[in-house]
Parts: C-alpha cells; sequence; structure tokens
C-alpha cells in the first residue's frame, strides 16, 4: 500500500460518531502496520512527504488521531496504527488568555488546531532546557501523554504573568491557574 493510501485509508476508518468529539485513541489496540512519511515539526507544521499538509480541517483531523506511546507517535484508528515523526511535540500552544488573578486566575491556552486548554492539575505547565539552546522550553499537557509546546510569545506572557512563591526553601517564579502554582523558573534574586 503506498503513504497515499495509508493516510486516506486511516482518514476513513474513524467512526463516523467521534467525529465531531475526540476519538477513544487511548482504548483502541490494533496492529502497527509501520511508519507513514509524516512528520510534525517543531513549529507545529504537519508533513506528509515532505511538503507541508496545507489544509487545515485535514490537520485538525489528524490532530484527533495522534497517540504517544513511549517516545513514540501513531496515527491509531480501531484498525490500524502508523508511525509518525514529530520533531518536539505535537502541538504548539499559540495564544493565551487570561480570566482572573492572582491564585484564582485561569490560564486559557489554545493551540495550533485550536484545542483549547486550561492550566491546572489534569493539564500542568512544565518547562524544560532544551538541549540545542539551553533556553527554557516550556509544555502544557493537553491529552493523555500529549503536550503542547509554548509558543515563544505566550511564554514571554506567562513570564509577565509571574509571581515569587516559596517552594522547598527557594524563590521561584512561576504561574497561578486553576488553584495551581506552575513554577517556570528559578528567582535571580
Amino acid at each position: 500500500m503506498t503513504d497515499t493510501g495509508k493516510a486516506g485509508d486511516l482518514l476513513g476508518q474513524i467512526p463516523k460518531d467521534q467525529a465531531r468529539g475526540l476519538p477513544p485513541v487511548h482504548l483502541w489496540n490494533p496492529d502497527c502496520c509501520g511508519d507513514i512519511d509524516m512528520r510534525i515539526a517543531r513549529d507545529g507544521t504537519w508533513y506528509y512527504m515532505g511538503t507541508p499538509i496545507g489544509r487545515k480541517p485535514m490537520v485538525k483531523l489528524f490532530s484527533t488521531i495522534i497517540r504517544r506511546d513511549g517516545d513514540d507517535y501513531f496515527l491509531v484508528t480501531p484498525v490500524e496504527k502508523c508511525g509518525i515523526r514529530v520533531d518536539d511535540a505535537p502541538f504548539v500552544a499559540v495564544s493565551l488568555s487570561v480570566e482572573g488573578d492572582g491564585r484564582d486566575q485561569l490560564l486559557r491556552f489554545t493551540t495550533n488546531v485550536e484545542d483549547e486548554v486550561v492550566a491546572g492539575a489534569e493539564h500542568p505547565l512544565r518547562v524544560a532546557t532544551d538541549t540545542l539552546t539551553g533556553e527554557p522550553a516550556p509544555y502544557l499537557h493537553v491529552r493523555v501523554n500529549l503536550e503542547a509546546l509554548i509558543h515563544r510569545n505566550v511564554f514571554y506572557q506567562l513570564v509577565d504573568l509571574a509571581v515569587i512563591e516559596q517552594r522547598d526553601g527557594q524563590d521561584w517564579l512561576g504561574v497561578w491557574s486553576s488553584g495551581q502554582f506552575f513554577p517556570i523558573g528559578q528567582s535571580p534574586g
């Protein structure tokens, strides 16, 4: 089967009653049928056979059937599982809206595929260090085992919202959302 056939077959296997919400990919355990030439770049651009996928509805649809098992990413339907490459995270948080303030504030992120996620206990924020640049690499948990890289401009918004909190005897810069404090870096002072 060609790569084109595999991608088209995957779309056709998504149950029609699941088309409006997120399919339960975590419950599907079909055999792996190999890898397809699909890649999600660090900036959130989806590529098929080296060419960007320009149809936003198709990208959004594929984004609903992605699953991460260990360090590997797959597009999964009830009958097929195909490996894909993801350069960093499968999603990018491209905008942030803030409701309220202080410990009661809510941080609502929108991803490049238009998922809306409110940071909190079920959707924590974390900041790693980019191994190539040494700079902060912030992430938001979106859904089961999947994260969004927080776009640099959105991270700057978080830094502007940051307050100092003491944790384990150290001062941390961080943000509050849904009653949770999320450290984004140690306080310089």
